[in-house]
């Protein structure tokens, strides 16, 4: 809570001509908050978070039910596979998807080869490369919850639905869905709140029509020298982050106290 205070704070301070906070308290950096090319770069940045998250959700559902139901030893030889990047360095990671994007890389190779693309299309330095890469870095976050939700499921249950006259698909979606909700939910945060902050996937594989809030932050930092106005922005992520979360919270609470009074009234 500390430095999100701080941050909250620095927002409502000047700047210095040294690249520091000056004295006193202001609202210019509201005001130039209202810049009309933040608005695109907002919308790029909540539709690539979504994107990303919709994509890793639709992967790791299936992938976190193939685990759970996989014998001891391909268990653990899949959850090895799914920690594995987690050894190596992030930005490694990201340089070896540039790499393997570039005009020369093996990807764009291979494309070329098989004739799905011209040999003038770019994978790089686009909204695409930096979907791939996002969806790339972020599954395991995804499938790790899923799973660990999906091993504390009761699979017989799925057997007594088909039993009872459900399709394979409705007894997947009617029953096991809703059973790992907990562990959906998990997922979906921890996927889509680190989406909205990303910065370093959109500098390296993206390009200007890429950048997302993050790259902004990271310029008025570390470019700019303006404190206050990175503050301001970090603190407009932080909002917008947190009021949909404590509303889904608080629709969850007001749930978990009604399903008791519907309980008695039946």
């Amino acid at each position: 809570m500390i430095p999100t205070a701080i941050v909250f704070m620095v927002a409502f301070k000047p700047t210095d001509n040294y690249g520091g906070i000056g004295p006193g308290w202001t609202l210019e950096t509201l005001r130039h908050l209202a810049n009309p090319n933040y608005p695109a770069i907002v919308w790029r940045t909540v539709v690539q978070s979504f994107l990303t998250t919709t994509i890793c959700i639709l992967l790791a559902v299936p992938a976190g039910f193939f685990i759970a139901r996989a014998n001891r030893f391909w268990r653990q030889l899949l959850l090895l596979l799914v920690i594995v990047p987690f050894w190596t360095s992030f930005l490694i990671r990201i340089f070896a998807w540039k790499v393997l994007l570039h005009p020369e890389g093996l990807i764009k190779q291979l494309l070329v080869f098989l004739h799905m693309i011209g040999p003038e299309v770019s994978l790089l330095y686009n909204s695409g490369a930096v979907l791939l890469v996002m969806v790339y870095t972020f599954l395991p976050f995804a499938i790790l919850p899923i799973y660990a939700a999906a091993e504390k499921f009761d699979f017989h249950l799925l057997e007594a639905a088909r039993d009872l006259g459900a399709h394979q698909w409705q007894a997947f979606f009617r029953v096991f869905i809703p059973g790992i909700r907990r562990g959906l939910l998990t997922a979906i945060l921890v996927v889509f709140i680190p989406a909205l902050g990303s910065y370093v996937i959109p500098d390296i594989v993206g390009g200007p029509n890429a950048e997302m809030i993050g790259n902004k932050i990271a310029q008025r930092v570390f470019v700019d020298r303006n404190l206050p106005h990175a503050s301001g922005l970090s603190a407009f992520l932080i909002l917008a982050v947190l009021v949909p979360l404590l509303a889904v919270l608080a629709l969850q609470k007001s749930r978990d106290r009604a399903a008791p009074l519907i309980q008695e009234d039946a």
